[in-house]
């Protein structure tokens, strides 16, 4: 795959020194400045987690379940730790720009379905998390997962960076407020109210930064955010007194900068879960977070190595090992620390749309995640609407690979078509790869062309098969 993205920039900087040698910088046409610079815009559109992490893991909000959640204070300690060190780790080990964090949706599955769902309690949940981690662990430890995602065929491959694109680019547009859920009515989505200072601040960042990226402005996306943000603060203190943005994300002044660091949640497992929902049911739901981790990892790194031009012609990344292992580790290192399973962020695009090509990318994302673990409160300055046009542009940027889908080749075309919508339309990187898959597999059978696939297609559409279903499995189980 060809990347699309305009090229890293500053390389007439001509870094030298120990860094350089360490990450390649010359190699991959990059300096310290642009890493830094796309390390700060992938730490800002990924912010956000600092906070709506504790929120949905502590049920913030929602009726009847207000304080039988998780401790705000700790979980957002955790959520940075977790965040920071496994963001340095992806940096050191891989040397690629992949930034890590508590997974959304995989924090919600544990709430919402273990917890709310099953009566599971915090330890017992995180538990779950614990072990699916120590699966994929083992999985990639025997190559299993790379051999996964090698069997990935290469239309699909494509097809999902663009459906990583637009779901990036929804997940803006939602988050915004200029895309919005109706109360009522028949449609599932639709355009927000064009009123309140929000949508005014959405409105003026996203132009903004279109214009700084029509313009070829280095740091476009980070300025468009600082810029944002800025305006944000501004109006919202004279026109709205401050209240005009909901949190997190207050778009304020915070009336102090320092917070202190709470672990009392670290490490608490506990493996009695299997004994209160049985094991039948247990397997099911480990096998359910397992199969969503192990493909929206592969999901985003084929999407974001692609564009950053990665993959070689194959669509394989040099190195996904040493990827997919940290990674691994990251949802056990999550289910011990209590902030929900880890996993590599589409996010991270937004670093490599600045130009961002190495470890040192994470490296300041991960850095910074650390850091925000006594300056909370200044994170939380940061408005949807100020980082959403970043992810809308970046979505822009992804788009670009759907020239690349085989069109012509029907077999190829509708599994890569129904991935791309799939995606966004479920809210679910699993979602669009396991549609993909199951309906590419399907069109070669009935074509009888079952000897061209690899066995791996089978395993992976056969899994897929067996996730779509699990609600029913579970019914019948019961």
């Amino acid at each position: 795959m060809s990347p699309r993205l305009p090229a890293a920039g500053d390389t007439d900087a001509r870094p030298t020194g120990f860094v350089t040698s360490v990450f390649g910088l010359r190699e991959r046409a990059t300096s310290v400045a642009t890493e830094v610079r796309a390390g700060l815009t992938t730490f800002m559109v990924m912010a956000y987690i600092i906070f709506v992490n504790p929120i949905i893991l502590g049920f913030v909000g929602v009726p009847g379940l207000d304080g039988k959640g998780l401790p705000f204070a700790p979980t957002l300690t955790v959520t940075c730790l977790t965040a920071g060190v496994l963001t340095i780790a992806m940096g050191l080990a891989s040397n690629y720009p992949f930034a890590l964090a508590p997974g959304m949706g995989l924090n919600a599955v544990v709430a919402f379905e273990l917890v709310a769902g099953r009566g599971l309690t915090w330890p017992q949940a995180m538990t779950v998390v614990f072990l699916e981690g120590v699966v994929i662990t083992v999985l990639v430890l025997t190559r299993f997962r790379e051999a996964m995602m090698d069997a990935v065929p290469l239309g699909l491959k494509r097809a999902i960076s663009v459906g990583i694109g637009l779901f990036i680019a929804f997940i803006g547009f939602f988050t915004s407020g200029f895309v919005v859920k109706p109360a009522s009515g028949p449609l599932p989505v639709a355009l927000g109210p064009m009123t309140g200072l929000p949508i005014v601040v959405f409105l003026i960042g996203f132009i903004l930064s279109a214009w700084l990226m029509a313009r070829r402005v280095r740091g476009a996306l980070l300025i468009g955010i600082v810029a944002t943000t800025v305006i944000a603060v501004v109006l919202n203190t004279l026109l709205a007194g401050g209240k005009g943005f909901p949190t997190p994300g207050a778009a304020q002044i915070p009336t102090t900068l320092m917070a202190v660091p709470d672990f009392s949640t670290f490490g608490r497992l506990d493996f009695g879960f299997f004994a209160r929902v049985g094991v039948v049911t247990g397997v099911l739901v480990t096998f359910s977070i397992m199969l969503s981790d192990f493909f929206d990892t592969i999901g985003t790194v084929v999407g974001v190595g692609g564009q950053a031009g990665f993959l070689d012609r194959d669509g394989r990344l040099p190195r996904v090992n040493r990827v997919l292992l940290v990674d691994s580790l990251a949802a056990v290192a999550g289910g011990f620390a209590n902030s929900s399973s880890n996993t590599t962020y589409i996010e991270s695009a937004a670093g490599v749309a600045e130009g961002g090509r190495t470890g040192l990318v994470s490296i300041v994302v991960g850095v910074l995640f650390l850091a925000a673990m006594g300056f909370a409160p200044l994170a939380a300055v940061i408005p949807a609407q100020a980082t959403a046009p970043a992810l809308i542009i970046v979505g822009f940027y992804m788009m670009s690979l759907v020239s690349d889908v085989p069109w012509q080749d029907y077999e190829e075309a509708i599994p890569a078509f129904v991935t791309m919508l799939a995606m966004p339309f479920t809210w679910s990187i699993t979602n669009g790869i396991g549609a993909g898959f199951v309906t590419y597999t399907a069109i070669k059978l009935l074509n009888g062309k079952a000897r061209t696939l690899s066995p791996m297609v089978y395993v992976a559409a056969a899994a897929f098969v067996l996730y779509f279903a699990l609600p029913l499995i579970e019914r019948v189980a019961r």
